[in-house]
């Protein structure tokens, strides 16, 4: 049986909207839309009316190339407000059988026993390890037999606040919510295999203003961050240090952002403010400048790698998208 849905992603720098029919797990796009952001700043809404606009924009564009109608979508949030934290549950299997009944149970026993403030809101409760009775690390417990059940999870929250102007926004664009999601999670579903899933792997989704981190070890989600820093601080760097417009710093990146090689090549870009004359820059100024702000990228990650104490359990690696 298929099912058609619509997703919603929120950037600081672009709304995307798809629509796609998913069959079978196999998933047909149908639609999409993409609208420059408006009145959202590292991943939180600062202006309703105007991401509400720029969120509309998006959904229009998809209905309209998938000649559809839905009014109910999946938005994905950013990790910037959001956090996680480990709690535990432990149940005890009347039946000695385990059900999806106790399953649910000692999930919902882990989440009780959390100490979520008041001021979040839980958007996923992610399991990473069972234990059934005496044996550890089980992937799947239903069916097993087994007296006690226990369950170790990773419970991903974000601000009440930060949520609720995302559900005006959407809704002043006339769309209910139907499902939450961390954008770095469905970052991660999207792109991990089988072996990376196994061997464990980080996945760093970069963005215009920010980008988001999120961990995967022991079957599930372990840890997700927030690194305020994303490909618009390079566009930044480069207009100031080129005396350059934006648009032609982001130009600049995108065509000689080569990091490989440098080069003695001379490119003529406008000055800012004096459309009349032009100023010759070497790309080894240009490939510095990138460098610069990419080395201080990669130092931001180690040191979030180095505060998850699970960067001995990423074996794959890391994943960039």
């Amino acid at each position: 049986m298929s099912e058609t849905i619509l997703a919603i992603d929120i950037g600081s720098t672009k709304i995307c909207a798809i629509i796609a029919e998913i069959e079978d797990s196999k998933v047909n796009i149908q639609g999409h839309g993409i609208a420059k952001s408006q009145g959202i700043k590292k991943g939180a809404i600062t202006n309703i009316e105007l991401a509400s606009k720029a969120i509309k924009k998006a959904i229009a564009d998809a209905k309209r190339i998938a000649g559809s109608n839905l009014t109910s979508a999946t938005v994905s949030i950013s990790n910037a407000y959001a956090k996680s934290l480990n709690s535990t549950g432990v149940v005890n299997i009347p039946h000695k059988d385990i059900s999806i009944k106790e399953i649910n149970r000692v999930m919902q026993t882990a989440l009780y026993n959390a100490n979520v403030p008041n001021e979040y809101e839980v958007i996923h409760v992610l399991p990473y390890n069972f234990r059934v009775d005496d044996q550890d690390f089980i992937e799947d417990p239903f069916g097993m037999n087994a007296s006690r059940m226990e369950v170790d999870v990773n419970i991903i929250m974000t601000q009440k606040s930060n949520l609720s102007n995302l559900k005006k926004a959407i809704r002043s664009a006339g769309v209910e919510i139907s499902g939450i999601v961390l954008s770095g999670y469905a970052s991660a579903i999207a792109t991990m295999d089988e072996d990376e899933k196994e061997l464990g792997v980080a996945v760093i989704d970069l963005g215009g203003q920010t980008s988001n981190l999120v961990i995967h070890t022991g079957n599930s989600i372990r840890y997700n961050d927030f690194l305020g820093v994303g490909s618009n601080h390079i566009t930044n760097d480069l207009s100031m240090a080129l005396h350059t417009p934006l648009q032609i710093a982001e130009n600049v990146k995108i065509r000689h952002g080569n990091l490989i090689e440098t080069s003695n090549e001379v490119i003529e870009l406008p000055i800012i403010g004096d459309e009349e004359n032009r100023n010759n820059v070497s790309l080894e100024i240009v490939h510095s400048v990138i460098f610069s702000r990419v080395e201080e990228a990669l130092m931001i990650l180690v040191s979030s790698l180095e505060k998850s104490a699970l960067k001995e359990q990423i074996g794959a690696g890391i994943i960039l998208t």
